[in-house]
């Protein structure tokens, strides 16, 4: 009974959750030329582009992608027939775009961006009518500058040219990434061009200002993206860990009596997952539910792994740090990497890693290997390189000796 009612509930909520969407498409009408709205993200992140108009008795919309304007090259985004992947967690950043995107009450999502993202998004019919439209600039995160500020590092400086200047527009700072010892802030920053000759199709939040990789920004532009890039800036915060509630006296005494049975009382109390990596292997560790935009910190043991030394590419010779997408890399793994990694998310620890590295197993190997077969052809190669000059050599020797013959006959001949 119980359940019979909670799932009216939940159909009642549905129905009105679509009755309020179209109260929205209602209230806004569609523009009576396609306009496109800018958008930036920074590669990795998720983002959603809501189809903000359509016509009342529109029930389906398809989203359409083109890299350029006019491009006779169209993706179509559909998921009438049922969307491939929908769960971020199952999702590659080098995937297709057609397996990292999802359309929930006509708006697209689209997980890990990555740069080649960048383009046209339309929201429209299956016949080729078109509603809505967005510029959506995706960022890369290589070579992003980084600035730690507790080393009296700055942002970058504004750049200003003679048909258009350069800044940097950043985000709120992210909450502190660990709580009750000292964690750290990052403040994403995007790069922004200021111009009085961007495309007029192109509609911006700030007149004359859109994202540097943006459609709006002229072809003869000296590339915006080229001269400044994505930046981070990162800071040390403290914040106090928030109390977790306690149940009543006697549930507590029971609780605590089961939960110290066979329990190590030097380990917090999270999530823990077991994992075996090879010596010499590569191993990238994911924090559960964390986004490149959340406050994400790793520890092993008890040593915090702050940024301004586990950053990537503060030190060309690293083999353990952490990307900008919040992720650990461990590269050529070593006997010296085996311990627990804690992940702290939103000044939360929320889950913990245990890594035991292992020797791989040595096997015969087989004339059908890849690595085999890859030595038997570059030893054959070489052998015919090397039979080739010998056979060169051994030839100019012979034709040097028949002259040499040749001359000291002719010579005698002379004489004679």
């Amino acid at each position: 009974m119980f359940a019979t009612i909670l799932l009216c509930l939940v159909d009642v909520l549905h129905a009105f959750a679509i009755e309020e969407k179209g109260d929205v498409f209602k209230r806004m009408a569609c523009p009576a030329f396609l306009m496109f709205d800018n958008a930036a993200y920074l590669a990795d992140m998720t983002f959603e582009l809501p189809c903000n108009c359509k016509p009342e008795e529109v029930s389906s919309v398809i989203w359409y992608f083109q890299k350029n304007m006019g491009s006779h090259k169209t993706t179509v985004l559909t998921d009438f027939a049922g969307t491939m992947v929908v769960d971020s967690g199952h999702i590659h950043p080098g995937s297709s775009v057609l397996k990292r995107f999802s359309i929930r009450m006509f708006s697209l999502i689209v997980f890990r961006a990555q740069v080649t993202d960048s383009g046209h998004y339309l929201c429209g019919t299956k016949k080729g009518d078109y509603f809505y439209g967005y510029d959506v600039d995706v960022q890369p995160t290589k070579h992003v500058t980084v600035a730690f500020l507790d080393r009296g590092q700055h942002v970058q400086d504004d750049y200003t040219g003679q048909i258009f200047s350069l800044f940097t527009t950043f985000w709120d700072w992210t909450r502190c990434d660990r709580c009750g010892v000292r964690g750290e802030q990052r403040r994403i920053g995007l790069c922004y061009v200021r111009s009085a000759q961007l495309h007029p199709r192109y509609r911006t939040a700030v007149p004359n200002v859109t994202s540097c990789g943006s459609n709006a920004v002229p072809a003869h532009f000296q590339h915006p993206d080229h001269l400044r890039k994505p930046e981070v800036a990162i800071r040390s915060c403290l914040i106090p860990c928030l109390k977790k509630e306690v149940p009543e006296e006697g549930v507590q005494v029971i609780s605590n009596v089961i939960s110290k049975l066979g329990e190590k009382p030097w380990l917090p109390r999270i999530p823990m997952q077991f994992h075996q990596q090879s010596i010499g292997s590569d191993l990238i560790i994911m924090c559960p539910g964390a986004r490149p935009e959340h406050a994400v910190a790793w520890d092993k043991d008890s040593v915090r792994l702050y940024r301004p030394r586990y950053l990537i590419s503060v030190n060309k010779s690293m083999r353990v740090f952490i990307d900008h997408g919040n992720h650990l890399h461990i590269q050529r793994v070593r006997v010296s990497d085996r311990g627990t990694y804690f992940c702290w998310r939103e000044g939360e620890m929320v889950a913990g890693f245990r890594l035991s590295v292992i020797r791989q197993r040595r096997r015969r190997r087989t004339l059908s290997d890849p690595e085999t077969i890859y030595a038997i052809k570059a030893i054959g190669m070489s052998y015919t390189f090397i039979s080739i000059i010998f056979i060169v050599a051994h030839l100019c020797r012979c034709c040097w000796s028949s002259g040499q013959a040749l001359l000291s006959s002719q010579t005698t001949s002379v004489i004679h």
